[in-house]
């Protein structure tokens, strides 16, 4: 008898288990994490990307706080990109975590960027697996199904349940059931392409067009579609790799749907092989980037968005009395809203939710019955006050943040770092930021945010503010820093490595057109000294002296008028030499005042009224430049035209009001071109035009100049029933412009009669000397002061 050694046990097979969830569950995540500690798995593969596998990595690395979104991008057009979006209470960024954090192998095995973006969309799956098991439990909301049987709880051992009901939901329908009904898109996409960076568009979502064109690739009835069939064929590729590999206890987490087709045995590869085959590729570049919770909801177009993230995120990470620590923070909204809510409101609201919950037989209260008591107990039944909680809170405006060393544009990299140098933090809800640019660090933000807008990336936008203003010293701006921005920032990328070097580049790039006008030169001109793009003035001073020779059209100089005189104010103010800029501003007024004659006559009413619109901000920036010689020639100018016969009424009122203000033409003057314009020999409708453009809601010239408001009182009860009526709709808009204060004035003089109005006239222009020099001082004192 040999001594044979004896045989070695058999070695047990491998294992898979797949954990079908929903994307962004709370009650899911805690189900996998729960189910993965029991299976203690050697191998993990998660839906998403399956080229995004180098990016795993970072998930536990410093800095990293989702919500995150794993972004693709092409990168010859960064606007054709797609996002995976992940929150902490996402099933598969537990599972990341779990895999990161117990030294795991892990992987993503859906298609990869390079297919998605290369694809076209295709149509979604035939049914809404939520929808049909609501329905079958009695529910008419699929949103409450499942957060009333999955969210509210962890177990475990649901994953063999939900994969058996969406076997049953994936069977072919019935013939005799089929019609022509409308195919609705995959309810658990697991990604969102974006064809825009402003409208990053779910992978399963497609426009009305491509929904008509959509075909069922089988004529049994068949719920899934070709794109689903092609993902779950690469899943199944993806988990024989790691089964060849090694793995001997394989988890895979996909979305519920797809379980089915992924559970059991696999069989053979071939079938799958010939799916995929000749399926297009493009070059992708990915990363990560920060998402927001009102990108995870439905609301903002996600394929996969949820109603609530902001209460999910709530259940997931408050596990102790998590009802009561929800209504608590709901009163501390109302209260910072100066609302009377007291803990006595809080204990009430948490007791009518535990009763609710028993009277609809849940386990514990759900969203629906803690909103019911919100509205019952602490917004006494205000929908205004509850829409309030549910933007705050029940959405949520939660910002993620990715490492600093996560793969990025140069562009990007220097963005972060100027942020932090700046202590600029990127934000998801909106925030006022008032710079005073007397201090060095607010001007150095003011800078980033001009040259950022210049680069169509509107992390902030100029707003007003309620902080009593100091001129030119102050800016303010609402920040607000939305997902999306992300793709801006690559998309800017191609202008240069750096801020300011792409702001300069595409600013240069503007201005090279050979369609730019003078206008458009000169606006880009007020933003590079914005923008403190000095190495940039220059050569946009030359271009604009370039542009302004070769173009005739006065309206065009009119329009860059201002502009150039604002960036003279803001290059003094803020120190910049634009000593060049005088000769421009110079040049553009000599052409200004010799074309003027002719470009105000001949013109029909629209285009008066435009013209005067231009005649006004030219006015207002010659009087604020206070250079002697260029006024005087500008009011010359005006003067030669109001004089002239064949320009509109609305234009000649104007400029007789403008001479008027400068103290060219005095109250004789005025008044006798008043009453020739209403004489006899002109319209009713051209005496309205002129009357509408020399008022131009100034009510109070009527108030304190009794004459002027004889005139037209005369001439208005001159007209018969016809011409009034002709006139009344310019008539209406003349004096609507007035304030009501205004218009009561008139009516009372009017009222009074002249000796009324004469006095009114008479008292406002009695003045005291003394008191008025009193004034005069101390204005000249806070002037002083505040420069």
């Amino acid at each position: 008898m040999n001594d044979a050694d004896p045989c070695p046990p058999a070695e047990d097979p491998p294992e898979t288990r797949v954990f079908g969830i929903r994307h962004h569950g709370p009650g899911s995540a805690r189900s996998v994490r729960l189910a993965l500690e029991r299976f203690r798995p050697d191998a993990i593969l998660i839906e998403g990307p399956a080229d995004a596998d180098p990016l795993i990595g970072y998930v536990a690395a410093d800095g990293m706080a989702p919500p995150v979104a794993l972004l693709a991008y092409a990168p010859d057009t960064p606007a054709h990109a797609a996002f995976w979006p992940f929150a902490v209470f996402s099933p598969e960024w537990q599972a990341l975590r779990y895999a990161v954090d117990n030294g795991v192998a892990v992987g993503f095995c859906d298609l990869p960027a390079t297919m998605v973006l290369a694809a076209d969309a295709g149509p979604g799956d035939r049914t809404d697996p939520l929808a049909e098991l609501a329905a079958a439990a009695g529910y008419d909301d699929p949103e409450r199904w499942w957060d009333a049987v999955i969210e509210s709880t962890a177990d475990a051992d649901i994953f063999d349940a939900l994969t058996e009901a969406m076997t049953a939901l994936r069977e072919p329908v019935p013939e005799a059931m089929l019609g022509p009904t409308a195919i609705p898109a995959d309810p658990l996409p697991p990604h969102a392409p974006a064809d825009t960076p402003l409208d990053p568009n779910p992978g399963d979502q497609r426009s009305e067009a491509a929904d008509a064109a959509r075909e069922p690739v089988h004529d049994n009835g068949s719920r899934i579609d070709l794109h689903t069939l092609r993902r779950e064929a690469y899943m199944r590729q993806v988990m024989r790799q790691a089964l060849k590999g090694g793995a001997r206890r394989l988890a895979v987490v996909c979305g519920a749907w797809h379980a089915p087709a992924l559970a059991g045995k696999l069989g053979p590869a071939v079938a799958d092989a010939r799916l995929l085959k000749g399926l297009p590729k493009t070059k992708a570049t990915l990363t990560w980037v920060p998402w927001s919770h009102s990108r995870l909801a439905d609301a903002s177009g996600y394929g996969a968005g949820i109603t609530s993230p902001g209460w999910y995120h709530h259940l997931f990470t408050e596990t102790d009395r998590p009802i009561a620590r929800w209504l608590t923070k709901v009163a501390g909204r109302l209260r910072a809203q100066d609302l009377p809510v007291s803990s006595a409101h809080i204990i009430e609201s948490v007791r009518l939710a535990d009763t609710l919950a028993v009277l609809r037989e849940r386990p514990l209260p759900g969203l629906s019955e803690v909103t019911d008591a919100t509205r019952a107990v602490l917004c006494d039944g205000d929908e205004s006050l509850l829409r309030l909680i549910g933007a705050d809170l029940v959405v949520g405006e939660a910002l993620g943040s990715v490492p600093d060393d996560a793969p990025t544009v140069p562009l990007d990299a220097d963005l972060r770092a100027q942020a932090r140098t700046l202590r600029l933090k990127q934000q998801a809800h909106e925030q006022l930021l008032d710079l005073d640019l007397r201090k060095d660090r607010e001007v150095a933000r003011s800078h980033l945010l001009h040259r950022l807008r210049l680069l169509g990336i509107d992390w902030g936008t100029p707003t007003s503010s309620e902080v009593r203003s100091t001129g030119t010293f102050r800016e303010t701006w609402a920040l607000r820093w939305e997902p999306q921005l992300s793709i801006a920032v690559v998309e800017a990328s191609r202008w240069g490595t750096t801020i300011a070097a792409a702001a300069r580049a595409k600013l240069l790039d503007v201005v090279a057109d050979e369609g730019a006008t003078v206008e458009t030169v000169g606006r880009a001109l007020e933003s590079a000294l914005l923008a403190a793009l000095d190495d940039a003035i220059e050569g946009l001073v030359a271009r604009l002296e370039s542009v302004a020779a070769l173009d005739h059209d006065v309206t065009h100089l009119l329009a860059a008028l201002p502009g150039v005189i604002r960036t003279l104010r803001y290059g003094d103010v803020r120190g910049t030499d634009v000593g060049a800029l005088a000769r421009v501003a110079d040049g553009l007024l000599i052409r200004i005042c010799a074309g003027l004659a002719g470009a105000v006559t001949g013109l029909d009413t629209d285009a008066a009224i435009a013209v005067r619109t231009l005649l006004d901000a030219a006015h207002l920036a010659i009087a604020t430049r206070d250079d002697a010689h260029a006024t005087g020639t500008w009011l010359a100018a005006l003067r030669a035209s109001a004089d002239r016969t064949d320009v509109h009424g609305a234009l000649v009122g104007r400029m007789v009001r403008l001479l008027c203000d400068a103290g060219i033409f005095d109250d004789a003057e005025a008044a006798r071109r008043v009453s020739a314009a209403l004489s006899i020999g002109h319209s009713p409708a051209e005496k309205a035009a002129w009357i509408d453009g020399f008022l131009g809601g100034r009510g109070l010239l009527l108030v304190h100049d009794a004459e002027l408001l004889g005139l037209v009182d005369t001439w208005l009860r001159s007209l018969d029933d016809d011409q009034f009526t002709a006139t009344l709709p310019l008539l209406r808009r003349t004096f609507g412009s007035f304030e009501a204060g205004e218009r009561r004035a008139i009516a009372q003089a009017l009222r009074g009669g002249a000796r009324t109005a004469a006095h009114t006239a008479t008292a406002s222009a009695e003045h005291d000397a003394e008191r008025g020099a009193l004034a005069l001082t101390a204005a000249l004192d806070i002037l002083v002061v505040a420069r």
